[in-house]
């Protein structure tokens, strides 16, 4: 059975240690250009994230979880230089002809029917961007065109969760007035705005506020894996409201009930999320927001070589052709054109 293409909403390969071996392979991570290749990843939001602490230390266990207190916020200054690096190398990739810069839904057709993988340009965290949101204009003309608001810490736009596992992601307050501007900016200029990371009140104010599909890129379901990262039911209420989109994740500790650090989690402890948010608003409003690079996944998925053994579960759990094509590639290109073409 021939795999329809595959789109990723999230990874971080970008911004690994090994990111300079993306074009030739590494012996690392889970993602590099010869990989996703083999796999049929066609495209995928190839994400920039600054990183101000040792993140491995962020999970403390705790007897039913995790916990960890919010990360500090990141200045300016390093977030800007740190990002303008990374785009430098994948402007480079994209200068060899590994990949294309994704603006246009055309570049994504293009990607899907055998061109060069579509690579959306997206800032993780707005810290990069300075709250007068004058860098704005400079990224959306380098080709940003997917941009999450908040990492799990504070910036100038908003607040976002602290890792919690159980906790509810009603953590803290929404956005700030440079947040509500920064919203209403990228409307105007068709970049798309992930609401992954940010807190209840956050997402509630960017609801009421865009003009544009709600995406949460790599968002699990709450109902089954109570992490602060997670969405509520009403929450993918709201997203499916809008016609948008939330990307499951296959990081571990998000998509485990108990939010254990388990490398034998099975294929279907993530199918149940994509199950899940099919059920709950549709199966148009659910699709692949892996993480790969910003976590561990489980070791039956592997890294992105594992994605064709992931659609064949899908398939396992009674989805059909239709949906697991609409899974794997046409509801991000719906929603993708949606924001962009706004």
């Amino acid at each position: 059975m021939r795999n329809p293409p595959i789109f990723d909403g999230h990874h971080d390969a970008l911004t690994r240690p090994t990111a300079d071996r993306l074009a030739g392979g590494r012996p690392d991570g889970h993602l590099d250009v010869p990989r996703a290749r083999a796999a049929g990843l066609a495209g995928a939001i190839w994400a920039i994230f600054t990183d101000g602490v040792a993140t491995d230390d962020l999970f403390v266990p705790t007897p039913d979880g995790y916990a960890a207190p919010l990360a500090p916020a990141l200045d300016h200054g390093t977030a800007a230089a740190h990002a303008t690096a990374a785009a430098g190398r994948l402007h480079a990739l994209e200068r060899d002809g590994h990949v294309r810069i994704a603006r246009t839904v055309a570049d994504l057709d293009a990607a899907a029917a055998g061109g060069p993988h579509a690579a959306v340009l997206h800032l993780e965290g707005a810290e990069a961007i300075d709250p007068d949101l004058e860098a704005l204009e400079h990224w959306h003309a380098a080709g940003l065109r997917s941009l999450g608001l908040v990492w799990s810490r504070p910036n100038a736009f908003g607040h976002g969760v602290p890792f919690r596992h159980p906790s509810s992601p009603d953590t803290g307050p929404g956005l700030t007035s440079a947040g509500r501007a920064l919203v209403a900016r990228a409307n105007h200029l068709n970049i798309l705005l992930d609401v992954s990371h940010l807190n209840a009140r956050g997402f509630a104010d960017v609801a009421a506020i865009s003009t544009a599909p709600l995406v949460a890129s790599h968002s699990g379901a709450h109902a089954i894996a109570p992490s602060s990262r997670n969405l509520t039911d009403d929450q993918l209420d709201v997203i499916a409201a809008s016609d948008g989109l939330v990307g499951i994740p296959f990081i571990i500790e998000f998509v485990r009930a108990d939010g254990r650090l388990d490398p034998t989690t099975p294929l279907r402890t993530v199918v149940a999320h994509l199950r899940h948010v099919a059920d709950r608003v549709g199966v148009r409003h659910v699709a692949l927001g892996s993480d790969f690079d910003g976590g561990e996944v489980p070791d039956a998925l592997g890294d992105v070589t594992g994605l064709p053994g992931l659609l064949d579960a899908l398939r396992h759990d009674g989805f059909t052709e239709d949906e697991v094509r609409g899974i794997a590639w046409d509801n991000w290109r719906r929603v993708l054109g949606a924001a962009w073409a706004a």
